[in-house]
């Protein structure tokens, strides 16, 4: 359960990088929770293939937040705002933080 919370996270974060297949069957599998033979059968293509994309797709999610850190960054900045007494100012950064 961990591994799905991540990876949405991370495609929440950097979805809109990935070809329009890729957001397809990613939203289809981890989203609607469409198994494998479901999404293959819906477009035509062997299991094997969706299978293939969705690895290829985790693989390149965990490397933009390697490069980037956005969803690491995103993640401190909200057990910062945890901390901020003053709440004009937490509003401030819970809101950046939405963005």
């Amino acid at each position: 359960m961990e591994d799905i919370v991540y990876y949405t996270l991370l495609f929440d974060t950097y979805g809109d990088l990935l070809t329009e297949k890729q957001q397809t069957y990613f939203k289809e599998y981890y989203f609607l929770n469409l198994s494998l033979a479901e999404i293959a059968e819906k477009y035509g293509v062997s299991r094997n293939a969706i299978h293939n994309l969705l690895k290829d797709t985790k693989n390149i999610l965990g490397h933009y937040e390697e490069v980037l850190h956005l969803v690491e960054k995103q993640e401190k900045l909200r057990e910062i705002a945890e901390t901020i007494q003053d709440e004009n100012i937490k509003k401030q950064l819970e809101d950046m933080i939405e963005k």
